[in-house]
């Protein structure tokens, strides 16, 4: 197995993806900034467009058994990291995984959050840009606006979660996409890359957990319906905006965003970086 894998041809071990996740996050605490907040920006797109797509396979296809439905829309979200990893872009929920070279002290404090600042900004408006762009092409009005419907549902679900819970909701995410990427550094191949991705972001997709940056794009894309949305399209739903309640800007930002952030971290920087950082790096 060791010769294989110092020969290129298997996959790597273990103790091998931990000293290339340390090497991977010092170069990422050390990117300038401008770069670092370009490559965020499309990776807010990315996953943006990844939740673009479970949005349409969530709608409609009520003959499908509830976890059939939830698999698929998992699976197809998978796009938004596969575009991410592959691309090679920079997103706040994997960047957790830099506190493996923090605990190592091959980086400074300072440094990590200087990488995660700047990605979660680039993050948002990416995200923020790819939902403004997808209302503008009005494809909330496809499927007699079902899809408009389905992202309203989405945004306000989201909007209406207890701080504890979206805490909780988020620690479990993003310790399963934090597994995604570690799997991802065992690689030798785009398509072990693909296939080290589809189960833990399906997993978390189905499971209903919550990833803050793909928030950014399911909830602004929400109110950007509930604000701006054509007077046919309520009349085609049968709805108002007011039966959207909990979709405000403010729930967004601080019933939402601020824990699930708080539980991405947790999940993803304790659950995983320092916990294999414990296992593979502590001296």
């Amino acid at each position: 197995m060791t010769m294989m894998s110092e020969t290129g041809i298997d996959a790597l071990l273990p103790p091998e993806m931990a000293r290339k996740a340390e090497a991977v996050g010092v170069k990422k605490a050390t990117m300038p900034a401008i770069r670092l907040y370009m490559l965020g920006v499309l990776a807010g797109a990315f996953i943006g467009l990844g939740a673009v797509f479970a949005t349409v396979v969530a709608t409609g296809g009520a003959a499908l058994p509830f976890g059939v439905k939830k698999m698929l829309i998992g699976l197809v979200f998978c796009l938004g990291l596969i575009l991410v990893i592959v691309g090679g872009a920079e997103l706040f929920t994997g960047n957790n995984l830099i506190m493996m070279a923090w605990a190592h002290r091959r980086i400074s404090t300072k440094q990590l959050l200087y990488n995660w600042v700047i990605v979660y900004l680039g993050n948002f408006v990416g995200s923020l840009g790819t939902a403004l762009l997808v209302f503008l092409a009005e494809q909330y009005m496809q499927a007699g606006g079902g899809v408009g419907l389905t992202a309203l549902t989405i945004a306000n679900g989201k909007c209406g979660l207890d701080f504890i819970p979206a805490v909780a909701l988020g620690t479990l995410c993003n310790a399963m996409v934090c597994m995604a990427v570690w799997l991802t550094l065992s690689a030798r191949t785009t398509t072990d890359k693909i296939l080290a991705i589809l189960f833990p972001i399906a997993g978390f997709v189905a499971a209903g957990f919550e990833h803050s940056v793909a928030n950014m794009y399911f909830i602004s894309e929400g109110l950007f319906i509930k604000m701006w949305a054509k007077p046919a399209f309520w009349e085609a739903i049968g709805k108002s905006a007011g039966d959207f309640a909990n979709l405000t800007w403010g729930n967004f930002l601080f019933a939402n965003l601020l824990p699930v952030t708080i539980g991405n971290i947790l999940g993803g920087g304790v659950l995983v970086a320092l916990v294999y950082w414990f296992i593979f790096l502590r001296e």
